[in-house]
């Protein structure tokens, strides 16, 4: 079955005439001149520049993990709060991560850990809205009522356009593979039965909603959301009319397109890609060695990361790779992505932890060795943390108050720890970030400008973190 989709939704005295309107438009991302000429000053050193990243990677931790259970413990603090979990070093001096993470902590040379992100909302579908977007505008609150505001696009659709050169349509962002300049390898995100506002292009238009693709380990390398139905043989892909049907049927099952034009577009792009090799071949992980395969790990997550590599590789600017489609579901309804009201702990050593440990380490290794990740910016964080004190069902609850991330490459300098919590990361207790801030560092290193996202009919959130560069 074909399961490709979209969804709705130096000196003042040298500085030129070009730096300074940069100046001008970073300044309303939060950078001063002053701050501009310090980065200008520390580019031999970092090698960071607006335009570092040409592609990102968001890996989408779904749920919420528990910033207490990875990358900021607190080995000191009473054991209801701190887990039964030990803690070991990285190769930073004094930094810790949870014992679970072996692999990443080895890594803390090319990783910059945020310990202080803050959001607005215990509620998944606000939070994750938020997260995607760096707004809750669009949202609906916890009384089910619609917030203010129209929604916002995705951060991964502002990005597909701005490297699309900010015109209607998406150009082939894929070195002329017909690529999409989006995509979302996983599910759809809902929250029980409910969609969550903020993965699409929203004010953007539907050309710049993502393409969807599903990875499933039973299928084995093969990616089954590019599997063409059983009655669309190879020899009928030539057959416009009878692949247009194809894709109408898949349609009818997904949410509709806002307009018929947009349908064609969708259509004709979905076409491209199936019947160009070049593009086709990406989405076939059968043709990655299997020790490869084997070092991401052979997990629906692991496998997208894999996906993801593939994808920048290929040219696609912004790949988001969802942990999980779905949070608080039944037990019996799926895993429920990192929602650990119940069994945290055994979830963690079981699945998760070693799970997340292995596939994000291959992926910065792997992008290390081709020489991509220099220019491929790859951020792991979710909608919020979970709650400091455990409760009575070995599980945490929602926590906004304090919360982690990681970032690697794309002009990111690594080994160093942005943001100290409190003694039970209950709140910051300095540099409180918020997902706002994330997304404008992430806009920060495509090279956007805050005239940039202006043009594009949006207003610019955030401050962008320089204490990442």
């Amino acid at each position: 079955m074909l399961l490709v989709g979209r969804q709705t939704q130096h000196t003042c005295q040298t500085l030129d005439r070009r730096a300074f309107l940069q100046v001008g438009a970073s300044s309303v991302l939060g950078l001063s001149l002053a701050d501009l000429l310090r980065a200008k000053a520390g580019d031999g050193k970092t090698g960071h520049n607006p335009g570092s990243a040409k592609a990102v990677i968001l890996l989408w931790l779904w749920g919420g993990p528990s910033q207490l259970d990875t990358f900021d413990p607190k080995p000191h603090a009473p054991l209801e709060y701190r887990g039964p979990f030990a803690t070991i070093p990285t190769k930073l001096p004094g930094v810790r991560f949870c014992e679970l993470f072996p692999q990443l902590a080895n890594l803390t040379d090319k990783l910059a850990v945020v310990r202080t992100l803050t959001t607005q909302s215990n509620d998944h579908g606000i939070a994750g809205t938020i997260g995607l977007t760096g707004s809750s505008a669009g949202g609906t609150g916890l009384d089910g009522k619609p917030l203010q505001g129209s929604p916002r696009p995705a951060l991964g659709s502002v990005v597909a356009k701005a490297k699309s050169g900010g015109g209607r349509e998406p150009a082939d962002a894929g070195r002329n593979r017909g690529l999409h300049p989006f995509f979302v390898v996983g599910g759809k995100l809902h929250q029980g039965k409910k969609a969550i506002i903020g993965e699409g292009g929203g004010p953007l238009g539907a050309a710049f909603d993502p393409f969807r693709l599903e990875y499933d380990p039973a299928s084995g390398t093969k990616v089954p959301a590019l599997q063409l139905p059983e009655d669309l043989t190879p020899e009928r892909l030539t057959d416009r009319q009878h692949l247009l049907t194809a894709l109408s049927r898949v349609e009818r099952r997904t949410d509709e397109l806002a307009a018929a034009g947009a349908l064609d577009d969708y259509r004709g792009r979905a076409l491209a890609m199936l019947t160009n090799p070049a593009s086709a071949s990406l989405f076939d992980l059968s043709k990655e060695p299997a020790a490869v395969a084997d070092r991401y790990g052979r997990t629906r997550f692991g496998q997208s990361c894999l996906l993801a590599r593939r994808l920048v590789e290929g040219g696609v600017p912004f790949v988001q790779v969802n942990w999980s489609d779905h949070v608080e579901a039944e037990e019996d309804s799926g895993d429920g992505g990192w929602d650990h009201h119940y069994r945290n702990f055994q979830i963690m050593q079981d699945r998760h932890a070693p799970w997340l440990d292995q596939s994000m380490a291959a992926l910065l290794g792997d992008l290390q060795e081709r020489g991509l990740l220099g220019s491929t910016l790859v951020l792991a964080v979710g909608e919020f943390g979970r709650s400091p004190k455990i409760n009575d069902k070995a599980g945490r609850e929602h926590w906004p108050g304090c919360y982690s991330a990681l970032l690697a490459g794309g002009g990111v300098a690594g080994g160093r720890v942005i943001g100290t919590s409190d003694a039970r990361t209950d709140k910051p207790a300095d540099t409180p970030l918020t997902p706002a801030d994330l997304n404008a560092t992430v806009q920060h290193l495509v090279g956007l400008t805050s005239e940039q996202i202006t043009g594009l009919g949006l207003t610019p959130v955030g401050r962008v973190v320089e204490e990442l560069f």
